[in-house]
């Protein structure tokens, strides 16, 4: 069941109560994609920077930002990202969904959810992977980190969700696995809900004091009325 990790404020309980729209973020929640990512950074560090020990623990540390941003704060040229972008595409096919989610995803629509995502990857590698997994038609929208002007932990990817769906801020809830995805639906005023099946830093997300923590994709439904009003 879904934790709260403190007493929610009058506004929080009135938005966990009833929710118009879940946006999701994608790597770590909707998908397992960890292995995949590590693999293609240690083929582009290796191609642009050469020999030594790639720097992927640290790099995992910034997962939910968009690439381009993690290169800066690390200090990487960002010639990294096309080979990371090839050989993410090759590998595709090797990224997986998470237990529970394809069930979760019907059973949110059937209940009058509206459903987004809003991810550190560009918007067309997005789709393209949701939709080699069967998912794309499953959300409304599918907004990647290069089709808003600043990308997590900024609000942007959030609000961009909010006009598309056509929810207020307060009717809607944001499942991520990264502080990043916390900080960007905070801002946006949103519902910050903690998703902890992946491979995330549970210490680190847990210190951020998420208005909810789900263990399971299926403890969202606990969230979620069966019914909904206006």
């Amino acid at each position: 069941m879904p934790t709260p990790l403190h007493p929610p404020s009058t506004t929080s309980t009135a938005r966990a109560a009833v929710p118009r729209a879940v946006i999701f973020d994608l790597d770590g929640v909707i998908v397992d994609s960890f292995a995949v990512m590590r693999q293609a950074f240690l083929t582009a560090y290796a191609e642009v920077v050469g020999d030594g020990a790639a720097p992927f623990e640290e790099y995992s540390r910034h997962l939910g930002r968009y690439f381009p941003d993690i290169m800066r704060i690390m200090g990487l040229p960002t010639e990294l990202e096309a080979p990371f972008v090839r050989e993410s595409y090759r590998l595709a096919g090797e990224v997986t969904v998470f237990d529970g989610v394809r069930e979760l995803l019907p059973e949110l629509d059937r209940r009058g959810l509206r459903l987004a995502v809003a991810t550190g990857k560009s918007g067309p590698r997005a789709r393209s992977l949701l939709d080699r997994l069967g998912l794309l038609d499953a959300f409304e929208h599918v907004i990647g980190s290069d089709e808003v002007a600043r990308a997590k932990p900024a609000p942007d990817i959030v609000l961009h969700a909010l006009d598309l769906l056509d929810v207020p801020a307060s009717r809607a809830m944001m499942v991520g696995d990264a502080v990043t995805d916390l900080a960007s639906a905070r801002s946006a005023g949103v519902t910050a809900v903690a998703a902890l099946w992946g491979e995330t830093d549970e210490p680190a997300l847990l210190a951020e004091r998420p208005d909810a923590v789900l263990r399971r994709p299926v403890d969202l439904l606990e969230l979620c009325p069966q019914s909904l009003t206006a």
